[in-house]
């Protein structure tokens, strides 16, 4: 369970000094530090469901969500997640893993986020479509099908098959709001390619 250190110290209240006690209930591991003023009481809590609570609004996109998702093949094991309106990129190192924040358009943001519950947690996370606009939004722009079909096969590893699958219509929807010409050309390249 995610707690905040206002809410441990309320429950502390009994202590003459539960600034103290929290200290050394964090030694004997009953709470375990996230980032400052932030604790969990599982070690073992998977990261991707303390992301939106380390800075937020934020839900899980980019790098971690094409994994997720199955777009590409590898394994993502740092937390990449969209904020908006933030005006620069955060990290945040943890004994939980290693979170990255960055913007997205504030027109985009709320769309196509998925909410998933697991334990007793509930974590955001961008659709297939989104994550895969999400990333392109955020790389070296590209000026043609030719170099964005190497741009998705080539640098990012995109699985090909996996891209027939995606919502062609739901491109279509969220490219205009992101005013990237990478997004743009996914979907001319998914029309042409998948239509």
């Amino acid at each position: 369970m995610i707690l905040t250190n206002n809410m441990i110290i309320n429950g502390l209240s009994e202590y003459s000094n539960p600034q103290t006690k929290l200290g050394r209930l964090v030694k004997s591991g009953n709470f375990f530090p996230i980032i400052r003023g932030l604790y969990e009481t599982d070690i073992n809590r998977a990261g991707y469901l303390l992301a939106e609570s380390i800075y937020s609004p934020s839900y899980l996109s980019f790098d971690f969500a094409l994994s997720f998702h199955g777009l590409i093949p590898e394994a993502v094991y740092s937390y990449t997640s969209a904020t908006f309106e933030k005006r620069k990129k955060k990290t945040y190192h943890t004994s939980f893993g290693n979170f990255y924040y960055r913007d997205v358009p504030s027109d985009v943001f709320y769309l196509e986020v998925i909410s998933l519950h697991e334990d007793e947690h509930y974590f955001k996370i961008a659709s297939p479509e989104k994550a895969i606009c999400d990333k392109l939004y955020s790389v070296a722009p590209v000026r043609s099908l030719k170099r964005i079909a190497e741009l998705l096969e080539e640098d990012l590893r995109i699985d090909c098959s996996e891209l027939e699958k995606l919502n062609v219509k739901t491109i279509e929807e969220l490219a205009p709001l992101y005013h990237s010409s990478n997004v743009t050309l996914l979907e001319k390249f998914l029309r042409k390619n998948f239509q």
